[in-house]
């Protein structure tokens, strides 16, 4: 199915897209004042003229997550907000490949040889990600570790690897052979080698199983921010207001550290970026960033960062990666049969410095450059 012509899709060119970003943007998010850090892929703020925001924070999975709460909505959210805080470290013990206790490096061990039990989200979610492969073509691939082990992204110690590591570690990816069964709950490995890993995914997870939380609480107003990639925003900044006007997330330039491209509002959904602007290495003078195509064991090529707009926070995850690996046309055809995603996608201009920002399935008033008109 071919993409719908400009009322979905849009390209902003070289010089327009980078005057539009002069706005230096950082500050510290959402009502943050003078807390300043580096700038990001994605950075959340708080466009609008909102109440005093509550801010609580984490370390988890190798990340900083932070919750942002509307103060006093509701009255009685610092226990709640706390719980969820806590919460994250169960799900990163679940999760992780780098402790013996997790339910992931279990299915690791066991999975070749036997049916491996596994508890009832973690198995929702290992179906979400096998539907995904199959809807990606396997650009989206939960399997693809061994390749980042080859090119020695795992250790963030890049390096070429020789074609003989490049071919052992294809035979060992291929979402194909995570085998899952719905009546036992149970999965299993179709060949030895064969390992699954849900960094892709698992910050998203995570919020989403903690915004499940903290709405069952009453807490139904918030931003969560998992680290540089994942955010998870419900309700709105400025509920006594506007109830509806949801939270606005910033979308960073991708060459230019320190500037704001774009914005995106987000309501009741998940924001994931993918970009290899912070993990790459360069060998003879040319660039190979850490996201690698499933299909061909190679660094995926042609875009700088994408930005997707989903129902759930680990779904904009997956295919923010999904996206940057397949590029613009094949992720426009995968949203054009799922009107719920948009996604929001930097593109070298050929233009020396300058980017080129596609638009598609996003509404009008869901996103807009940042003016630089603001002293």
């Amino acid at each position: 199915m071919e993409p719908k012509p400009p009322d979905r899709r849009r390209f902003l060119s070289g010089r327009a897209a980078l005057e539009a970003v002069r706005q230096a943007a950082t500050e510290a998010a959402l009502g943050a004042r003078g807390d300043q850090r580096e700038s990001s892929p994605l950075e959340e703020f708080d466009r609008c003229e909102s109440p005093y925001l509550v801010r609580y924070t984490r370390t988890a999975m190798a990340s900083d997550f932070q919750l942002f709460l509307v103060a006093g909505v509701p009255d009685d959210a610092a226990e709640p907000a706390l719980a969820a805080l806590d919460q994250l470290e169960t799900i990163e013990a679940r999760l992780t490949i780098y402790r013996e206790t997790s339910e992931v490096l279990e299915i690791n061990r066991r999975a070749a040889e036997e049916p491996v039990p596994v508890a009832d989200d973690l198995f929702a979610l290992l179906v979400r990600a096998q539907e995904l492969y199959r809807a990606t073509g396997g650009a989206y691939d939960i399997t693809s570790g061994p390749l980042s082990k080859a090119w020695g992204f795992a250790r963030r110690q890049g390096s070429i690897p020789s074609d003989e590591a490049l071919s052992a570690a294809r035979t060992n990816v291929g979402g194909d052979g995570v085998l899952l069964d719905a009546a036992t709950r149970t999965v299993r490995f179709a060949r030895p080698g064969i390992e699954i890993n849900l960094n892709s995914c698992g910050k998203g997870f995570a919020l989403d199983v903690t915004g499940a939380q903290l709405r069952a609480s009453g807490i139904e107003h918030y931003l969560w921010q998992g680290g540089n990639s994942s955010v998870l925003a419900y309700g709105s900044a400025q509920p006594g207001r506007d109830p509806k006007a949801g939270w606005v997330v910033g979308v960073g330039h991708p060459l230019r550290t320190e500037r704001r491209l774009a914005e995106v509002l987000v309501q009741d959904g998940g924001v994931g970026t993918s970009g290899a602007g912070f993990q790459f290495f360069r060998h003879e003078g040319r660039r190979y960033g850490h996201i690698l195509d499933p299909r061909t064991g190679r660094p995926a090529e042609g875009v700088f960062s994408v930005t997707v707009l989903a129902p759930t926070a680990a779904e904009a995850d997956a295919l923010s990666t999904a996206f940057y690996v397949l590029g613009y046309d094949e992720a426009a055809k995968y949203c054009a049969a799922r009107p719920e995603i948009g996604f929001l996608m930097l593109l070298p201009s050929g233009k020396g410095s300058s980017v080129d920002l596609a638009i598609y399935g996003l509404r009008e008033d869901q996103w807009r450059l940042v003016d630089d008109r603001s002293p």
